[in-house]
Formats: C-alpha cells, structure tokens, sequence
C-alpha cells in the first residue's frame, strides 16, 4: 500500500470539511438501504459533486452514520497517479488500516478516471458489503454507458444545472405561495429575469460580471465540442460539428430538418451526409447540450420522418448566440422544455394547420398540451389560442394551459399562467 493511498484516506476522514451547499430538489433512493449502485448522470458542471457531498451531509447529520463508515474519493486527484494497478484496492487497504473497519458507504467521484471502472465497480457491488453512488464526467460515463457497463445493476439520478427553485435558493430568496401576493413578488420575478439570461449552471449564476458569465459559458461549450464529442467519438468532420453546435445555439426552439441543413452545407462547401447530421445531433443530445422533440404522432415511423425541434440543455448558451437579441418567446419556450425533462415527462409538438408547443404525455395517452409566449395580444392571439384549441380537440386533451412571462388572465376559458409561477408550481 502506497504512503499516497494513506494520505488520501487520511485526509478525507480528518481533513476534508464539506462545503457549503445549495441544496438539490433531486428525488433519490434512500442511501441507507440503497442496493443497487446509483449513478448520478448529467452535463459537466451541473454541481454532481456537490450533490455527493449532499448526500454525505444527510447520511452524517440526519442518519447517525459517522466519517470513518464513509470513503469518498475523488479520481481526478493527481496523487491517483502514485497508486499502483489496483487503486480501489489500495484506498480500500487504508481505509481498514487507518479506521479499523472496511467502508460502508463508497462515493466515487470522476470514476471514469479509474482503469476499468466498469469492473471494478462490479466487483465491489458483488461484495454486496457496500452502498457505492458514482458520478463521472459526461464524456465518459453517459447515460448509456451506465446502463450498458454495469448490466441492469443501477439506478440514475439526473443531475440538471440549477432549477429555477434552486436558482432562488441560491440567491437566499425563500418562497411560498403568499410571497406572490406581497411586495416580494418583485424579487421572485427580478431574479427569474436573470435565470432566463444565465441559465442554470452553479459556476454561471455565481458570478457578477457578464463578461466571465460568458467566458465561463464559451469554456463549456468548447468542452462539450473537444472533450465530449469530437475525441469521444472520433469525429473527422469537425466543420460540420462546429456548424451543428452554432445552429443549435443561433436557432433554439426552432424547427431543426436534416435534409435542408445538409443541403445548406453543401451549399457551403461542407460535404457530408444526412446520416452523419443525423448522427452528430444524436452525439450532441447524448452530451446534454441539446434537447430533441419529436412531432407528435401515435406511429414511431412518423414520429421519426418529420422534423425535430431542438431546444439547448441551459437557456444560457444563448449568450453564445452570434446576434444576441433573443426572440424571447422562444427562450421561455425553452426553459419549459428544460423543466419538462427535469420533471421526467415525455413530450413532442404538434403541428398541422396550427402548432402547440407541447403534447405531455401519460405513458401512450397525451395527457396536456401547453401553449408558451411571451405574451398573448391581438395579433398573436388566433395562432397561439387556435393552435392550442386545435390540438386539444386533435388529441382529445381536456387540461391546457398557456405560459407566457407575466399573463394571469384566462384567455378563451383556458388557464394562463407566468413561467415563473409554473417553474415554482405556484399556478
């Protein structure tokens, strides 16, 4: 056993305080009669290990479990290097030495780090003498490695950059539902303004100055482009990669159609194939830098022959925009897709002579269909109503409801509803 494994335990059980937190309004299984391995999944810097240390603070001061049952371990720390072929081994071995007793608990952190993880980490679960929660880096450990390394051996937990509740929460602006009536109210929509613009990720809504938010952001953005995408997959045709990202970012909320953007490329002189668009957007929603939404249809054939709306994983990328005067109709169109897929709802669009932003659905039955804008006035207000009323009669939807950025009004009998409201499940 190395004297760096020691050190490394050692500091962990007598050194390492917690910092402090924001607490995450992240449903989870109970860790102490947790099974299965649990993976915390989710974009870089979205606060996955704070949410470990979260964790950590619940079991030691809500659950009487004490330090020396607990190994948390980072892989990125530079001692890993010193550990010989059997890292986990080793930590282990000084854990035991230095408590006396083996670890109940595992918190691994950047696990990807660890050769061969996916072994290892079976391995120790087979024991089954350890409660071990994981979390990685994106480009390593997605989603579908998980499920894919460990076998049906685990459960996810998404870990999205900040809700607008947490945002709140970080600012020290508490919420109930009679704050909506009083002068506080002010607060709650100044600091949903600046949510709208930012985004969610800790490290962004931190900080004061607009020129690092976004040197911060451009600093993501290149990572999900190198790290995640480009070296992950071995991408060869980075031009047409770096025209997705743009596209992405310049038109979020907008109509996304593989035939015509291949055709714009061409036209460009980017040679590529629908196949390889097609694939590129796959990787970019795998990265969590991009949600998809299909069409509305009862048949997956039809759902997958029409066009995709694409919407950016944090409202903030569009700081990255090239003209950065946002249709911002379309930006609160996608902090609801945002929060759709943090609630864990399926959803599509629907679209025929009129369009709805949203078909909720309820296993195989549409369930709600959801109207946003900034603001319904005369001359929206027959496509946005009559979109929505077509669809509802279209799916047979009776629950609808329109979100816009101040709107509290009914309109034509159907509910309407600020964002903010909705985001605070205040409606």
């Amino acid at each position: 056993m190395s004297e760096a494994a020691k050190a490394i335990v050692g500091e962990w059980l007598e050194q390492y305080g917690l910092p402090k937190l924001v607490v995450r309004d992240v449903e989870h299984p109970d860790i102490l009669n947790l099974t299965e391995i649990l993976a915390v999944v989710g974009p870089r810097r979205s606060g996955k290990t704070f949410f470990f240390f979260q964790l950590i603070r619940e079991l030691t001061e809500r659950r009487g479990v004490t330090r020396d049952r607990i190994l948390f371990v980072d892989f990125e720390d530079y001692r890993m290097s010193y550990l010989g072929e059997d890292p986990a081994g080793e930590l282990l071995s000084a854990f035991e030495q230095l408590t006396g007793h083996a670890p109940e608990y595992l918190f691994l952190d950047e696990v990807q780090q660890l050769p061969n993880w996916s072994r290892v980490v079976r391995t120790l679960h087979n024991r089954r003498a350890f409660k071990i929660i994981i979390s990685g880096s994106n480009s390593k450990l997605l989603s579908r490695e998980v499920s894919t390394e460990l076998r049906g051996r685990c459960l996810e937990v998404a870990m999205y950059p900040f809700s607008f509740s947490e945002f709140l929460r970080f600012r020290g602006i508490e919420v109930n539902q009679s704050m909506v009536h009083t002068s506080a109210k002010g607060r709650i929509v100044g600091a949903f303004e600046d949510y709208l613009s930012r985004g969610g990720f800790p490290g962004v809504a931190a900080c004061d100055s607009a020129i690092e938010r976004r040197r911060i952001l451009q600093g993501y953005y290149q990572t999900t482009y190198y790290k995640d995408i480009l070296e992950r997959y071995d991408i060869r045709a980075k031009e047409t990669l770096s025209s997705m990202m743009r596209n992405a970012v310049d038109q979020a909320g907008e109509m996304f159609s593989i035939s015509a953007f291949t055709k714009t490329l061409s036209q460009r002189g980017i040679d590529c194939s629908k196949r390889t668009v097609a694939n590129y957007l796959a990787y970019l929603e795998e990265a969590f830098f991009v949600i998809l939404t299909e069409k509305f249809a009862y048949s997956q054939r039809q759902r997958t022959a029409n066009q995709v709306k694409c919407y950016l994983f944090d409202t903030g990328f569009k700081q990255l925009a090239v003209n950065f005067s946002p249709n911002k109709g379309k930006l609160l169109e996608n902090l609801v897709a945002i929060e759709l897929r943090r609630r864990g709802k399926e959803f599509f669009y629907y679209r025929n002579r009129g369009e709805c932003d949203f078909i909720v659905m309820n296993g195989e039955r549409p369930e709600s269909a959801i109207q946003v804008c900034w603001e319904i006035n005369e001359k929206n207000r027959q496509r946005e109503v009559g979109g929505l009323r077509e669809a509802m009669k279209s799916l047979g939807v009776n629950d609808a409801l329109i979100l816009s950025h101040e709107g509290v009004a009914a309109v034509d009998e159907i509910s309407q509803t600020p964002v903010w409201r909705w985001l605070l499940r205040l409606e």
